[in-house]
């Protein structure tokens, strides 16, 4: 693998990250290593640079070919002299390093997870260990990601992220809310934590924080306006999360857990190690502490060995209306996970059958909880003017994958600020509002 550049010839390199939000705080990382050692950095850029670098997703198998896609993108832009020099690195190289270089031999460079050094060195750069906390923030300037763990310590049958990340290595409280402030002090309003299970952070060191407390720390910086919660897995649920949640007005009322399944026989095979029973009793306990909590869910169908009978245990699970939001994934067999050794015996046009049916299912749910919104003042964070209206967020809702608040007005509107928003009209997965003083 050839080293291309000399100190003295410095240039312009794109990111194009891939995947989840711990794959956009990774590429915001390794931008300010680049930067320190005198490139200039941009995120998803739409002019080809001299130098692309793609961050790449390998979860599931339509992870992997979008990822795909992106590199072989790119490799249609260097042919056509477009880019000088393409590097591939994250979690589908961790997987497939081999491959990439063999099947595409058009990358230059091909790096796995946790590898920044390498990629600095190939480089001719260096690490920086004073800016190691520090971002080039991709995301809009009024919110961003804080990854507060990396890795995963439970053996899901189905997932692979514990052999690309490795086990759970959290952050010590301290660091998290040093990093937290310099976010704040950037002018970011909202603060997304994202780690593989939120609720297992501090099992692996050695005081056992745990998240409650770190919770409590950061509702504490000044300025932070919205602090919310992605990943929280219920067979680890720290119930005093409930309580700093309730008492504390800038914890969105918020909560991303991903269930996957409710059939035991299904959840056992996931190696879940947890019941129907106890999802449904966690479910009820954080609704009676928090009746207007937005609850979040991702499920997955198709798993081997799934019949009729334990998908329609799944369709009356979702009918009762506990999700705000939810998101279904069709199982895809992954290598070197437990649950590759079993016959994956649903077909793909089975799969996409329960997937569609589940989401008509929360279709109608998320209408009729978006009607109960009509005439409320909501408080809404504006992300965007797009086509002469305006785009925010509820605290229900985060960016991206939830739903919006559409406000058309004559009134020049802030970007990244807060406005009180009556809602005049509901859709299933939009309201509409008019700013209200």
């Amino acid at each position: 693998m050839a080293n291309l550049y000399h100190q003295q010839n410095k240039n312009t390199i794109n990111i194009i990250t891939m995947g989840c939000p711990k794959n956009r705080v990774d590429s915001e990382q390794l931008a300010t290593q680049l930067i320190a050692n005198g490139f200039e950095v941009v995120h998803e850029s739409t002019v080809n640079e001299t130098i692309t670098m793609v961050n790449t997703c390998g979860f599931i198998a339509s992870a992997k070919e979008e990822s795909i896609n992106a590199v072989l993108s790119c490799v249609n832009a260097k042919k056509k002299g477009k880019i000088k020099t393409l590097i591939v690195f994250g979690c589908l190289s961790e997987r497939y390093k081999e491959d990439i270089k063999k099947e595409i031999p058009e990358v230059d460079a091909v790096f796995g997870v946790n590898e920044v050094p390498d990629i600095l060195s190939y480089l001719h750069s260096q690490v920086d260990n004073a800016l190691l906390d520090k971002r080039l923030i991709s995301t809009p300037k009024h919110y961003a990601y804080l990854k507060i763990s990396e890795g995963c310590s439970h053996r899901c049958s189905f997932c692979a992220i514990p052999y690309i990340r490795g086990k759970q290595i959290s952050k010590q409280i301290d660091a998290i809310i040093k990093e937290a402030q310099l976010l704040v002090n950037q002018g970011i309003k909202e603060i997304i934590l994202v780690a593989q299970d939120l609720t297992d952070y501090g099992s692996d060191l050695p005081n056992k924080p745990k998240l409650s407390a770190l919770l409590e720390q950061l509702s504490l910086i000044d300025n932070l306006q919205w602090l919310r919660l992605h990943y929280a897995y219920p067979n680890t649920f720290d119930m005093k999360i409930l309580d700093v949640i309730a008492s504390n007005s800038n914890i969105c009322k918020y909560l991303d857990m991903p269930i996957q399944h409710i059939n035991n026989e299904i959840l056992k095979a996931m190696n879940r190690k947890i019941t129907s029973d106890e999802i449904v009793a966690l479910l009820d306990k954080i609704k009676q502490k928090i009746p207007d909590i937005a609850l979040r869910t991702s499920l997955i169908v198709g798993f081997p060995n799934e019949t009729q009978k334990h998908f329609e245990e799944l369709i009356d699970f979702v009918q009762a209306g506990w999700f705000d939001r939810l998101g279904v994934f069709t199982y895809s067999k992954e290598e070197n996970t437990p649950a590759f050794l079993l016959p994956d015996n649903v077909s793909q046009r089975q799969k996409q059958k329960r997937q569609a049916q589940l989401m008509d299912v929360q279709y109608e749910i998320s209408l009729k909880k978006n009607e109960q919104k009509k005439s409320q003042i909501l408080k809404v964070l504006i992300d965007e003017l797009s086509d002469n209206q305006y785009i925010g967020r509820t605290e229900f809702d985060a960016p991206e994958i939830d739903n919006t608040v559409l406000i058309e007005t004559n009134q020049k509107l802030n970007v990244g600020e807060f406005y009180n928003v009556k809602i005049t009209n509901t859709e299933a997965f939009d309201l509409q509002g008019v700013v209200v003083k």
